[in-house]
C-alpha cells in the first residue's frame, strides 16, 4: 500500500490546526490508511487550497460510543460537539479511526 500524501479538512478547522489546538482527526474506514511517520499535505475540503503539512503520528481504531472528552479536547471542542459533527459527517457509522498528527509547517 502506498502511503497517502494528502488529507483534507473543512475550512472551519484550519485555524485550530495551524495553532496546534487540533491534534487529531476522526475518520471512517475509507480514510484510515495513513502511515505513521509520513508527512501529508493538508488542503481545505471546500476549495482544495493547501495550507500546511502534518506528520502522522499514529492511527487507532475506535468505536463511536468510546469517544471521550480527551478526544474532544484534542479536536478543540466539547464531547457533545464532537459527537454531533461525527454523526453529521458519518451518519450511522460506528467504527471510526483516530488519526493523531503534529504540525510540520504552517
Amino acid at each position: 500500500m502506498v502511503p497517502k500524501s494528502k488529507i483534507t479538512f473543512f475550512e472551519r478547522f484550519e485555524v485550530d490546526i495551524l495553532s496546534g489546538k487540533k491534534t487529531l482527526t476522526i475518520r471512517n474506514e475509507e480514510e484510515k490508511d495513513y502511515q505513521p511517520n509520513t508527512q501529508v499535505n493538508v488542503y481545505t475540503y471546500e476549495q482544495e487550497r493547501w495550507f500546511c503539512r502534518l506528520i502522522i503520528l499514529r492511527v487507532e481504531p475506535i468505536l463511536f460510543e468510546n469517544l471521550t472528552i480527551e478526544h474532544a479536547r484534542q479536536e478543540n471542542m466539547t464531547l457533545a460537539e464532537l459527537k454531533t459533527i461525527i454523526q453529521e459527517i458519518y451518519p450511522g457509522i460506528n467504527q471510526l479511526y483516530v488519526i493523531y498528527y503534529e504540525l510540520v509547517t504552517p
